[in-house]
């Protein structure tokens, strides 16, 4: 017998303006946690009204399209935040993972990996900050080197040494 997904019982968020990915990750989440409540939306104002009317134990945000970052503010400056991850297809960039970071996001997901998601979510929730952006970095090193180069964090060196120090500590946001 396989051991119980996480996500059972809790309540996620998925948003993103393409219907296909939002029908994916329900269907990846339900398949693994048939008791999980899942709410999609595919617009900022549909997703900004859930966020404000019910009560989350995580969100997927996409980034373009439904004004990601906008949600992230609103999600993580809410009364009990809730920790996001940032799903991107069309903005992935190292701006973009280090704009998500910076604003408080608990992960970054590339669409190109959906097939993951169930295993990246149960991670968010159940391991700290420090580690989940470790095993990121590390999982999708590759990734990002093949598509930015192999020196994308030399743009900004400062702060993905310190982001690098944070996370061995373990430190939060």
């Amino acid at each position: 017998m396989s051991k119980e997904s996480v996500l059972n019982d809790k309540r996620i968020l998925v948003v993103d303006d393409e219907q296909d990915i939002l029908d994916v990750v329900k269907e990846e989440i339900m398949a693994a946690a048939p008791r999980c409540i899942v709410d999609t939306a595919g617009t900022y104002h549909e997703a900004s009204m859930l966020l404000v009317t019910w009560t989350y134990d995580l969100a997927i945000l996409d980034i373009t399209g439904v004004r990601g970052f906008d949600l992230l503010r609103t999600a993580v400056e809410r009364p009990y935040p809730v920790p996001v991850v940032m799903l991107t297809g069309r903005a992935l960039s190292p701006e973009a993972l280090k704009t998500s970071i910076s604003r408080g996001a608990r992960a970054y997901l590339p669409k190109k990996h959906l097939g993951a998601v169930v295993p990246f979510l149960e991670d968010v929730l159940t391991d700290e900050y420090g580690p989940v952006w470790r095993r990121i970095l590390t999982q999708f090193e590759g990734f990002f080197h093949e598509g930015w180069g192999p020196y994308w964090r030399k743009t900004d060196e400062k702060f993905w040494n310190e982001f690098e120090k944070k996370i061995d500590a373990g430190g939060n946001k």
